[in-house]
C-alpha cells in the first residue's frame, strides 16, 4: 500500500483500519490487550516466520517495506483457516471483539517453524479476553495440528522482504531509517533532541496515552551493527536494537534463569519488536531488564561520531526516567562479563505473573567457596526507588561470609537501612521493602535447595 502523505505518527492500526480492514481494533492502545494484532514477516536464521507484533505501537514509517497479513487475508475462497475454525467451533469467541487478535497469534504459533507437539497456548499470552473465558481458546490451541500445506506455510520457504534505509517526510515529521552506524551516529550528532526508536514499545504508548508529538524520529531498528548477538568465553555481547525474541533464539546456550526471565518479559507481540537497549535507555526503575543485567556486572558500551566509551549498568541511571546519554551518543550494546554467577535468579511481583509492570523486582546472584563462604554477590532491586538500584551494604553485609540463615538477618538490615521506595496506587513502601526482603529469603532457600 502507497504511505506517501500519511503523517509520520500514525500507527500501523490507524493506517490499516483507514482502509477498511478493521478486523484489528484498538483497545488499550499500549500492546497490552493485543485486539490491534496482526503478522509480521521476519527472518528466523533459516527463513521467515510469522510474528504477531501490535500494530498499534508501530509507526507507519517502520512498516515500510515489510510484509505483513492482517486477520482478513486468513480466509481464502471463503474457507476459514485452521485457527478462524477452532475458535469458532470450540466456543472461544463471545463479544468478538479479541477474537481476530487471538487468531492471529494462534496463527503464527501454528505456523512456527520447528514447533513439535500441541500449540502452545501462552503464545496467545499477550492477548486479553473479556468475556469468554480462556479455556475454550486453549482448546483451540491444543486442538490444532501442525500447519497444513498451502501458500502460507509456502510462504516461510522463503526470505522476509529486503529492508532499506531511508527518510521519510510528512506534515513536518521527519523519520530517517539509517542502515549504517556511520550514517545513524551522524544524524543523532546532528540532530541530539530527535527521538530515537526502535521497536517502540515505549514510544508508542507515550504517543498514544500521552499525546507526545516529536518533529524528528531517528529509527535504529535498521542497523546491523546494533543487532550483533556474541557468545564467547570471554562475554555475552547483545546489540541495542536487537529484538528479545532474536536473542531467545540466537542465545542458544543461555542459562536457565534467561529464559525463565525472558518468558517475564512482557509478551510474546511486545518481545518481537521491544529491544535491551529501548528498555535501559528509559531509565524506568521497574524496567525487567536492568535488575537481571546490573546482577551480572552488565556494562553499556556508548558509541557517538567522538568514539566509544563503556558505562557500567550500575552508573548508567542517574535519576528518574535520566539515563548516562551525553548529547549525540546511543546504546551500542550490552556486554555481559563471563564467567557467570554459579547462582542466579530473576524474581518480580505484578499483579499477574506474565505481561504486566513490576511492582517490585529483583535481580540475585551469589558464588560461594567450598566452605561456603560468599566471594560474589549482587542484590539488585528495582521498585524501591527512582531507579534501579544495587545494595552494596547487602552485598558488603554477605562478602567473606557464611550463606546461612544469619546472613539473611544482616542483609534484610541492610535493606531497611537503604531502600527508601514510595507508596503508590501499586503498593505502599511496607510492602515494596518486605517483597524485596522476601526475594533474598526465597533466593537463599532456592539456593539451599540446589546445593543439596
Amino acid at each position: 500500500m502507497p504511505v506517501e502523505g500519511v503523517p509520520a505518527q500514525t500507527t500501523l492500526l490507524d493506517f490499516l483500519r483507514d482502509r477498511g480492514l478493521t478486523g484489528a481494533k484498538e483497545g488499550c492502545a499500549e500492546g497490552e490487550c493485543g485486539a490491534c494484532t496482526v503478522l509480521m514477516v521476519a527472518e528466523n536464521g533459516l527463513g521467515s516466520e510469522y510474528r504477531a507484533v501490535n500494530s498499534c505501537l508501530l509507526f507507519v514509517p517502520s512498516a515500510i517495506d515489510r510484509e505483513f497479513f492482517t486477520v482478513e487475508a486468513l480466509a481464502r475462497d471463503g474457507e476459514l483457516c485452521e485457527a478462524q475454525k477452532a475458535m469458532a467451533e470450540g466456543g472461544g469467541s463471545q463479544c468478538g471483539y479479541c477474537t481476530p487478535g487471538f487468531v492471529m497469534s494462534l496463527f503464527a504459533e501454528q505456523y512456527r517453524p520447528g514447533r513439535e507437539g500441541p500449540c502452545d497456548p501462552h503464545a496467545m499470552g499477550g492477548n486479553l479476553c473479556r468475556c469468554t473465558g480462556y479455556r475454550p481458546i486453549r482448546d483451540a490451541a491444543l486442538a490444532l495440528g501442525p500447519a497444513p500445506a498451502g501458500v502460507f506455510l509456502e510462504r516461510l520457504s522463503h526470505p522476509a522482504p529486503a529492508m532499506h534505509g531511508g527518510e521519510y517526510a510528512a506534515h513536518h515529521v521527519r523519520f530517517d531509517r539509517p542502515d549504517r552506524l556511520e550514517d545513524c551516529l551522524a544524524l543523532v550528532a546532528k540532530s541530539p533532541a530527535a527521538k530515537l526508536v526502535a521497536g517502540c514499545t515505549d514510544v508508542g504508548v507515550e504517543s498514544n496515552l500521552k499525546f507526545r508529538r516529536w518533529p524528528h524520529f531517528i529509527s535504529v531498528e535498521l542497523v546491523e551493527a546494533l543487532r550483533v548477538f556474541e557468545d564467547t568465553p570471554e562475554h555475552i555481547r547483545v546489540g541495542a536494537a536487537l529484538p528479545l525474541t532474536d536473542l531467545a533464539r540466537l542465545w542458544t546456550q543461555a542459562p536457565p534463569f534467561v529464559k525463565e526471565w525472558m518468558g517475564l518479559f512482557a509478551s510474546v507481540p511486545i518481545r518481537n519488536r521491544a529491544t535491551l537497549g529501548g528498555n535501559l535507555a528509559t531509565a524506568s526503575p521497574i524496567g525487567d531488564s536492568a535488575p537481571l543485567l546490573m546482577a551480572l556486572d552488565a556494562e553499556l558500551h556508548l558509541s557517538s561520531i567522538r568514539g566509544e566509551r563503556v558505562v557500567p549498568l550500575a552508573r548508567f541511571f542517574k535519576s528518574y526516567r535520566e539515563p548516562e546519554l551525553r548529547d549525540g551518543e546511543l546504546i551500542r550494546a550490552i556486554q555481559i562479563p563471563k564467567p557467570l554467577p554459579d547462582f542466579v535468579r530473576f524474581y518480580k511481583a505484578a499483579k499477574r505473573r506474565m505481561d504486566d509492570i513490576s511492582i517490585v523486582s529483583a535481580g540475585l546472584a551469589i558464588n560461594c567457596d567450598e566452605g561456603g563462604r560468599v566471594t560474589r554477590a549482587a542484590f539488585v532491586f528495582g521498585g524501591v526507588g527512582p531507579v534501579t538500584q544495587r545494595v552494596d551494604s547487602a552485598e558488603a553485609a554477605a562478602l567473606g561470609r557464611l550463606w546461612d540463615e544469619a546472613a539473611l538477618e544482616r542483609i534484610g538490615s541492610a535493606l531497611d537501612e537503604a531502600l527508601r521506595p514510595m507508596d503508590d496506587h501499586r503498593g505502599s513502601a511496607a510492602y515494596r521493602c518486605a517483597m524485596a526482603k522476601g526475594f533474598v529469603h526465597k533466593f537463599f532457600w532456592e539456593w539451599r535447595q540446589a546445593s543439596t
